[in-house]
């Protein structure tokens, strides 16, 4: 069994068993994946009991990264990179893995590509660097102005990282792998989506980045069943493949 959600950002009471019952027929072979905002952020007590409490699960949990993630915590050496069902993973706990961008896994005999990331939508207002002041002091007062202010901002290696957006090899690293993998596969699971499906949603709402027109050539160049997406905060269906995920689970093998 696989299951699909959305993303979690740290509240993880979707997993309760009150919540998803079907876990009691689950083991470590059957998976629920989420579709970014896994909710990685910051080594809080807090966190460590998430973490653990889901460590305590049947089944495993595997997650693409979304644009609120801790990338400075995700590629240190806190989380040890392994290989996992045909690609590589960050090892969370042992049943909970982060699948890395451009990786196509098998999962229950169906193949999985994933590629997290999304450019973030609550920084219109810019993005303040402690490093660009003189001192915290500053910095702080810039900061507490940028609140009153009610300004859409985040902070640079705080609450904001450059890494949610890929880089050139990454997406070249994505199209290798679909190519020898005959551009066919199952399942798609991002955390944004292609660009074209985006303005259909939004009504042209949501702007084109580099990760959502990379996903419109990945759409065009590939076979594929579902593609499986968070970040927007809805669950929908569009286009009849385009699966946007929130809070819902849904079982799709």
């Amino acid at each position: 069994m696989i299951y699909v959600t959305g993303d979690c950002h740290g509240d993880f009471r979707r997993f309760s068993s009150d919540n998803f019952p079907e876990q009691g027929e689950m083991t470590r072979e059957d998976y629920v994946i989420v579709c970014g905002d896994f909710g990685l952020w910051q080594d809080t007590k807090d966190e460590r009991y998430w973490l653990d409490w889901l460590s305590r699960k049947p089944f495993t949990l595997l997650f693409v990264d979304g644009n609120h993630e801790n990338f400075d915590r995700l590629y240190s050496n806190e989380f040890e990179v392994c290989y996992f069902c045909g690609g590589k993973v960050h090892k969370i706990r042992e049943n909970v893995f982060h699948l890395m961008r451009g990786y196509v896994y098998e999962l229950c005999g169906k193949k999985f590509f994933a590629f997290g990331g999304a450019r973030s939508h609550d920084i219109d207002d810019g993005i303040l660097d402690e490093r660009e002041f003189d001192s915290h002091e500053r910095f702080m007062k810039e900061v507490r102005r940028w609140r009153r202010e009610r300004r859409m901002f985040r902070i640079n290696h705080v609450s904001w990282w450059s890494r949610e957006l890929p880089s050139e090899e990454e997406m070249a690293f994505g199209l290798k792998n679909l190519e020898e993998n005959d551009s066919r596969v199952d399942f798609i699971i991002s955390h944004c989506c292609p660009q074209q499906v985006a303005s259909v949603f939004s009504q042209g709402f949501y702007r084109g980045d580099i990760l959502t027109e990379y996903f419109n050539a990945v759409a065009e160049k590939t076979e594929f069943g579902r593609w499986f997406f968070g970040h927007y905060h809805d669950n929908r269906v569009i286009m009849s493949r385009y699966i946007m995920l929130y809070e819902q689970m849904i079982r799709c093998v």
